[in-house]
């Protein structure tokens, strides 16, 4: 059991994080929903990854494959043994995105920042704009984890089952149906609008304080299991593309320890483009 009660000790606070700074071993990422933000100014050392240029297959709708994947980590200094902690805008959105793809391919210790690129900000610590050049290694990935994500015949199935949850983690007006995208993406939602029949509403951002950190554990399985996502059940997340439902599922599978936690990271953009499947509203 990790501090404050969580499963594993998967977050580094700000404090952390400066005393580890450019130790052997420890690798800092930033991974940003708006790329300009690394050049403006980012923490001293850390490298940059961009969630889609650098980790999904430019051609298909996929992650990338594992050889390009262990290219990406060799070239960035990261090794099989090295900690990477991962940390964004957003309250760690796409941070969160990051961490779900190096755990596809069985990286054994990454961390996220608590409270991300804001807080540090915030607390008046050292940014640059400085570009590191680590020495690049070799890096050997696993065979892919499918055991933590979703497709889209596997959700359909899944859809009312007793012992599963399907969380949609959008904002209330996308889960109504009000809305196809969120705001400033309107042009990447899809042909209809709604939730997949049973989900409950969860948005992602519910589970973060003001400062951009985690709520405490017991807040958290209090959210989730009011609206009975329960660790006995089996647990899909879902959002648009599948960032927002990634920090949704670092929540449940890394913080409070559920054993089956899945991301559908297909999510809305291709649900509801598919053809004769269900939709509620």
């Amino acid at each position: 059991m990790a501090e404050n009660g969580q499963a594993k000790p998967v977050l580094v606070t700000t404090d952390w994080l400066a005393e580890h700074l450019g130790e052997d071993g420890v690798i800092v990422a930033e991974v940003d929903e708006n790329p300009d933000l690394y050049e403006e100014g980012h923490i001293p050392s850390a490298v940059k990854l961009h969630w889609r240029d650098d980790l999904q297959d430019p051609v298909e709708r996929d992650i990338v494959d594992k050889g390009t994947f262990e290219r990406l980590l060799g070239e960035r200094g990261i090794g099989n043994d090295t900690t990477i902690v991962v940390y964004g805008d957003k309250n760690n959105w796409f941070a969160a995105y990051a961490y779900w793809y190096v755990k596809i391919y069985g990286h054994g210790d990454v961390r996220i920042l608590d409270g991300g690129r804001q807080k540090w900000i915030d607390e008046g610590r050292e940014i640059t704009t400085d570009v590191p050049s680590p020495a690049s290694t070799t890096y050997k990935a696993k065979e892919r984890d499918e055991s933590i994500r979703a497709y889209r015949d596997q959700v359909r199935g899944w859809i009312g089952a007793d012992d599963r949850a399907l969380v949609d983690v959008r904002s209330p007006g996308e889960y109504a149906g009000d809305l196809i995208a969120p705001p400033g993406y309107e042009q990447e939602g899809a042909q209809r609008a709604g939730h997949i029949p049973t989900a409950e509403s969860i948005p992602w951002a519910s589970v973060v304080k003001d400062d951009g950190t985690f709520k405490s554990v017991d807040e958290l399985r209090e959210l989730y299991g009011s609206k009975g996502v329960t660790e006995e059940k089996s647990v899909t997340a879902y959002c648009r593309i599948g960032e927002r439902s990634a920090h949704t599922w670092f929540v449940l599978r890394e913080l409070l320890g559920y054993d089956d936690v899945r991301n559908y990271d297909g999510s809305w953009t291709e649900w509801g483009n598919l053809v004769d499947v269900p939709i509620s509203k």
